[in-house]
């Protein structure tokens, strides 16, 4: 079987990665397509995910976004049938456009609720063949297949990742460190007009109230600000989940990052508009108390809480959320797993 995977996102690497390796075990051929994106581009060298096809660049208002669509469509088009593509894996939209001309199938992995996402759900979802979605999530579309997990332990289940420890080395750090890790986003997805994350001001009030209880390390997906530039991630992306694990605490405006922290086992307190409003990290945090989420207006609740959690003793603290992340993980599969054998039982049904 050939099949594309076609990347939109750092994320979707991370996502993905497992199961091309997978598949190609089994003997498929896996093609690929990306956005002008390096960090992506980055890791997909990283994870052995070449040759692919490059589909340009990325722009941030929803006409530039459609206009864009639109050409990566007719990119895709021509890729899938000069390759003779029987199946498409995706997080987006264009696979599906793609898969009603061609004689290939799609599969959308979504995990975002519908009422997060309307032009996913009326442009994307009733053109792909199947929307693999955490079953944590209730959809409209027919074309779910639901299964018990996240995105993110598509790639952090124990099954598939282990932290390396030489991850501190490189940054300065020992096991015994504590340090906390801050990731800052630009909102520029459509389903982020009209969303807010974190201010310049609570920005430094975190990093003040943090610096002195353990060292701070910041990412951020646009240009970092002057003042937090000596907290710049001291490692490459491959080696922030690592990194991650040893991390005493997780804090930011990153929905992807929230739930990582949460997964790995890492207290994570997260700041934007989407908190309380989507199944995923609702589930995370009301079920197995494993992160919290704050709208901006209530950020003074939020930096109280991270007061009380300072206050702890460290190893306590790591302990209690190990714990708690056994136990979600008792309730949950591993889902690259689950990917890989539905992909080839479908395949053989089709």
């Amino acid at each position: 079987m050939n099949i594309l995977i076609d990347i939109g996102h750092p994320g979707h690497v991370h996502l993905l990665h497992g199961v091309a390796e997978e598949m190609k075990k089994r003997g498929h051929n896996v093609l690929y397509s990306v956005r002008e994106i390096p960090v992506a581009k980055r890791l997909m060298e990283y994870y052995g995910m070449t040759p692919w096809k490059d589909l340009g660049g990325k722009k941030d208002t929803l006409f530039g976004k459609a206009e864009t669509v639109i050409n990566q469509d007719l990119q895709l088009l021509r890729y899938v049938q000069r390759n003779h593509i029987d199946l498409g894996l995706s997080s987006g939209l264009v696979l599906s456009h793609v898969s009603r001309l061609t004689r290939m199938k799609s599969i959308m992995f979504d995990d975002d609720d519908d009422a997060a996402e309307p032009l996913i759900v009326k442009y994307g979802h009733p053109l792909t063949d199947i929307v693999f979605t955490p079953d944590c999530i209730q959809r409209k579309t027919k074309h779910c297949v639901y299964y018990a997990g996240t995105h993110e332990l598509a790639y952090l289940h124990p099954k598939r990742f282990i932290p390396d420890p030489k991850v501190l080395q490189h940054a300065g750090l020992q096991e015994s460190s504590r340090f906390f890790i801050m990731r800052f986003v630009a909102l520029k997805g459509h389903h982020d007009v009209g969303q807010q994350g974190l201010s310049l001001e609570q920005k430094e009030a975190l990093v003040e109230l943090l610096k002195s209880h353990g060292r701070v390390i910041i990412t951020s997906e646009r240009a970092i600000e002057p003042e937090f530039e000596k907290y710049r991630l001291p490692v490459p992306p491959e080696e922030i989940h690592s990194l991650m694990a040893y991390s005493s605490m997780f804090l930011g405006d990153s929905q992807t990052m929230t739930s990582e922290a949460a997964v790995l086992g890492v207290p994570a307190l997260k700041c934007n508009t989407f908190a309380g409003r989507l199944s995923v990290p609702n589930m995370l945090e009301h079920k197995y108390n494993l992160c919290y989420a704050y709208q901006p207006a209530r950020f003074e609740e939020m930096y109280r809480h991270i007061e009380q959690l300072l206050a702890r003793d460290f190893q306590e603290l790591k302990n209690e959320w190990q714990e708690k992340r056994q136990r979600m993980l008792q309730d949950m599969i591993d889902p690259t797993e689950f990917f890989v054998n539905y992909i080839e039982q479908y395949e053989s049904l089709s």
